[in-house]
């Protein structure tokens, strides 16, 4: 390994200035759990895992987690540590070192504009559980009927101004975290968020082991009817176990570069993996025994957190409490993902020379005047299709072009260019020395960089594409 890599590896950043580092490997886990667990974990795996059958699909969701998810997030944070920079830093250091020039320095700016784009409609989307807050804390929720939960959700999005308002409020949440750095912001934050998450949902799960249909959750969940089991639903859980550990969108890259030298890559992602894994089935056993307990149904869809709970915490004895609970556990969950996202963007304008306060505050500034294209697409543009004449996305608003983009396209391709790079383009030499596993682990890393990983990120991206 070269002089340079040697102390990129042990923490030493080379270019300009100190580079920050977590205070422990505890810090790094628990952020990058952090960006993990947000409404993936407690919004999207439940209302999938409902649409797609239940027990069988968690049990593929968890092969595809162990095989593809956790090998390419080791690999993320393992480019990140090498370099000590921000992502786009981090491909075009790591490029520079192994080819000589800085062609995969691509690879930075698609997972930097990605989670640009995602933050953008993401502050919009977490911003709708704001409200719900208020509304579960005021009653509004206690023996309303279909109609008027929907009518609360329909209020919300088709108002410019409220939505604006409250994304507004939950970008600002985000920037002032991030604007603290990296051991002040970011770490201060998620070591008193993430343990309130965990409490919250275990007060849930409580609630739902005395008085909720737990024991038909747990069967939902944990039994598997494979005849329940489509191509849809395996592609499904592929892709959500892509989406879930936050990869190919910069995240893990960031925050890998701030590890310390002398922690275990391999056993942080584990760590990492596994909690990302135990909170989402968590979250399902906090959110099914209240649907089953209440007659509703757990394929609903994307309406299953915003629609179909809150009739439930309107008939349950305790859903004031349970449900104000529940909108702040969404909160809290989508506050530390957001963290995540804005880092790339902020760590690479610090690297141009901007303060870390103002670097953070101007790309969080830029995600939000993106984000009010969202707002409006929801209501007064809900017609406006720019992209029309374009098949794939005929009658597609701004705001799913946006998501379209980013999990169809941009988080596949990313993925996918990032294994092909660490698995043939780095020599073994520096991956094996940058990862620092034992010989046989690395071996299994190589080959599922080299084969399995790229195989199934092509499947995905392919079933998206056409889709």
């Amino acid at each position: 390994m070269s002089t340079t890599a040697a102390d990129a590896v042990s923490g030493v950043t080379t270019g300009a200035g100190a580079r920050p580092t977590w205070s422990t490997r505890l810090a790094f886990i628990l952020a990058a759990a952090g960006s993990s667990v947000g409404l993936g974990n407690i919004w999207k795996f439940p209302y999938i895992t409902g649409e797609y059958g239940g027990g069988a699909f968690v049990l593929f969701y968890l092969g595809c987690i162990a095989a593809i998810g956790l090998p390419v997030m080791m690999t993320e944070v393992m480019l990140g540590r090498r370099a000590r920079r921000s992502p786009i830093g981090a491909m075009r250091y790591n490029s520079e070192t192994e080819t000589g020039g800085h062609r995969w320095g691509v690879v930075g700016i698609i997972a930097t504009v990605t989670a640009f784009i995602i933050l953008s409609f993401y502050s919009v989307v977490a911003g709708w559980a704001l409200p719900f807050v208020v509304h579960a804390v005021g009653g509004a929720f206690t023996g309303a009927s279909a109609e008027e939960i929907g009518g609360l959700f329909g209020s919300l999005v088709s108002s410019p101004g409220e939505l604006t308002i409250w994304h507004t409020l939950f970008m600002l949440l985000t920037v002032g975290v991030s604007a603290a750095g990296v051991r002040a912001g970011v770490e201060r934050a998620v070591r008193w968020l993430m343990p309130a998450l965990a409490v919250m949902l275990l007060m849930l799960v409580g609630y739902n082991v005395a008085n909720g249909a737990m024991g038909e959750a747990v069967a939902f969940l944990f039994q598997p009817d494979f005849s329940k089991l489509s191509a849809e639903g395996m592609l499904a859980a592929m892709g959500h176990s892509f989406f879930t550990l936050s990869l190919a969108s910069g995240a893990m890259m960031a925050y890998g570069s701030y590890l310390p030298g002398n922690a275990s890559i391999a056993r942080a992602s584990v760590t990492v993996a596994i909690m990302d894994t135990v909170i989402a089935l968590t979250a399902g056993l906090a959110i099914f025994p209240i649907v089953f307990g209440n007659g509703l149904e757990p394929g609903a869809g994307p309406g299953l957190v915003f629609q179909t709970l809150p009739i439930a915490f309107g008939k349950m004895p305790g859903g004031v409490f349970f449900g104000t609970l529940f909108f702040v556990l969404l909160v809290v969950a989508a506050w530390t993902s957001s963290l995540s996202m804005l880092e790339s963007q902020a760590a690479w304008l610090e690297e141009k020379g901007l303060s870390r306060s103002t670097g953070a505050i101007v790309a969080g500034v830029a995600a939000w005047l993106v984000g009010m294209t969202t707002v409006f697409s929801l209501n007064i543009w809900s017609d406006f299709a720019p992209l029309d004449a374009v098949p794939m996305f005929e009658g597609k608003t701004l705001f799913d072009i946006y998501d379209f983009l980013t999990a169809n396209i941009f988080m596949p391709l990313g993925g996918l260019l990032m294994a092909v790079f660490a698995g043939w383009v780095m020599s073994r030499k520096a991956s094996a020395e940058a990862l620092g596993m034992p010989e046989w682990l690395y071996r299994v890393w190589l080959v599922i960089m080299r084969f399995v990983a790229p195989a199934a990120i092509l499947v995905i991206f392919v079933a998206n594409f056409a889709g």
